[in-house]
């Protein structure tokens, strides 16, 4: 039987193969900063750290927004859990929070556990902020759309199939999702770093806003 240093090892590897070369800001060094974030938010919390640890590395595997078909990523998942003898009361509590934390799952859904919502502000956190910012024109750029348009309205209260096929762009991003995240925080530890990545945003968007009329 492995411990759970051995198989939180073992996740980190199988979880770095599936999303090293993923181009869209959800890549493996995402993965890796939202468990570093996870687990500093976790000892702050006195939340479990083998749940948190192990549903940070798993939380974008099934992300409708990298795969094809979302159940069959679950069952990859669950393939895995098993084959590394993780129990099934743990690994109920590891679905519950890859299944509930995303922004798209809806912003006042009920999170069950302290677990989850530290799992949910570490990837929140990673949205946000300078790294934020950095995957908001990457995430455009692959998504095809511009670095800025103001002819386009920003969009409010999407459909999923909206906010994720509709005409935006990345500036559009800060006012559609990002600048909602520090007042969606569950965590009084994540408030405070929130505050400090929405300060930075809003002074980054002031400046972008001078370069782009050229003042």
């Amino acid at each position: 039987m492995m411990n759970h240093t051995e198989m939180i090892n073992k996740t980190e590897i199988w979880v770095k193969e599936q999303l090293f070369d993923e181009k869209s800001g959800h890549d493996w060094y995402h993965i890796k900063r939202v468990t570093n974030q996870a687990i500093v938010l976790a000892n702050k919390e006195q939340a479990d750290l083998f749940i948190v640890t192990m549903a940070s590395l798993l939380h974008d595997i099934a992300d409708d927004k990298l795969i094809e078909n979302e159940e069959k990523a679950l069952n990859s998942i669950k393939e895995w859990l098993d084959s590394i003898q993780v129990t099934p009361e743990e690994q109920a509590l590891i679905f519950d929070i890859i299944q509930s934390i995303s922004f798209k799952a809806g912003n006042g859904q009920l999170l069950r556990t302290i677990e989850a919502k530290v799992v949910q502000d570490a990837d929140r956190l990673d949205a946000i902020g300078a790294i934020g910012i950095a995957r908001a024109f990457t995430y455009s750029g692959q998504k095809g759309q511009a670095m800025y348009d103001p002819t386009i309205a920003v969009r409010d209260n999407m459909t999923l199939e909206e906010y994720r096929n509709g005409k935006s762009s990345a500036v559009h991003h800060f006012y559609e999702k990002l600048f909602k995240l520090k007042d969606l925080m569950n965590t009084e530890s994540a408030k405070e770093e929130a505050e400090k990545r929405h300060l930075f945003m809003e002074e980054f968007l002031e400046q972008f806003y001078r370069e782009w009329e050229g003042v």
